[in-house]
């Protein structure tokens, strides 16, 4: 079991303590390596570069103590295959990892199609289903979780690329900034006999992880709806609970307004349990 699970200062990452004595383990998602690459610049601009991400990776690893990384999907830009300028900086991303005597496993995002052949031999992969790492369920978000998953007493995803939109200034322009989402679940409903294909949601708390690449697109959660792609994460957790959001810096930017289920959705679940 987890004993603290809390996000490093000033950095998209989870620092992940267990109850043990064990060193902690890093958790992060959305490295989208290949954004931005080009045919002169094959591992991307030099500010989101698979080197430059790497190096950070193990610099934060060395300050931190933490000998893991986990990786909760999109390690890869490109949806469908690896392109084979890509193949090269994916293997030397992870070497570099390894190399310093941190292992690596990877929970597949709807990116990574293709991805594990790339790998090291040494990178543990895990199904889109997700995994559960020191009590932690740790899951991408763009599919239904494993019932191993749903019964962790706390859940980690990425996908949703979460942001905050404020006044814009000359160095941000946009105005809008990368963000840590919480949200408090409600209790899991009573036992029933009703035999279900899923387990029921058993944690009281889910972290939305933000995207580790800053070049990475993001979803402003307090000015606009969510993507296509992205609704199911929505519609099947963050319109359950209460959610808020937080800067790098820990700045709490209140609580969000998050679309709920739509009245037909809801009357059309309602008569599906009465059948």
């Amino acid at each position: 079991m987890a004993r603290a699970l809390a996000p490093i200062p000033g950095r998209p990452v989870l620092l992940l303590r267990p109850d043990s004595d064990g060193p902690p383990t890093l958790v992060l998602a959305d490295l989208h390596l290949g954004l931005g690459a080009s045919a002169d610049r094959p591992a991307g601009p030099p500010e989101a570069s698979a080197p430059t991400m790497a190096r950070g990776l193990v610099e934060l690893a060395t300050a931190e103590g933490a000998c893991r990384v986990v990786i909760a999907g999109d390690v890869k830009h490109p949806i469908v295959g690896t392109p084979p300028a890509l193949r090269g900086v994916l293997f030397d991303f992870f070497s570099t990892l390894l190399r310093e005597g941190i292992a690596v496993e990877v929970v597949l995002g709807n990116h990574d199609v293709g991805l594990t052949p790339h790998l090291p031999r040494e990178v543990v992969v895990h199904p889109a289903a997700g995994v559960v790492v020191d009590g932690v369920g740790i899951f991408h978000g763009h599919c239904w979780p494993s019932n191993r998953v749903l019964r962790a007493p706390r859940l980690v995803v990425g996908h949703l690329h979460p942001g905050f939109r404020l006044a814009p200034s000359p160095d941000d322009p946009q105005g809008k900034r990368r963000c840590w989402v919480r949200l408090e679940l409600p209790p899991a409903p009573p036992p029933t006999r009703r035999r279900r294909r899923h387990a029921v949601v058993r944690a009281r708390e889910l972290v939305v992880l933000p995207a580790f690449n800053p070049i990475a697109g993001t979803e402003a959660l307090n000015r606009q709806l969510p993507a296509r792609g992205r609704s199911f994460l929505y519609q099947r957790f963050l319109s359950r609970g209460t959610a808020r959001a937080y800067l790098f810096d820990g700045t709490d930017l209140g609580e969000l307004t998050l679309p709920r289920p739509t009245a037909r959705r809801r009357a059309t679940s309602e008569a599906l349990r009465s059948r």
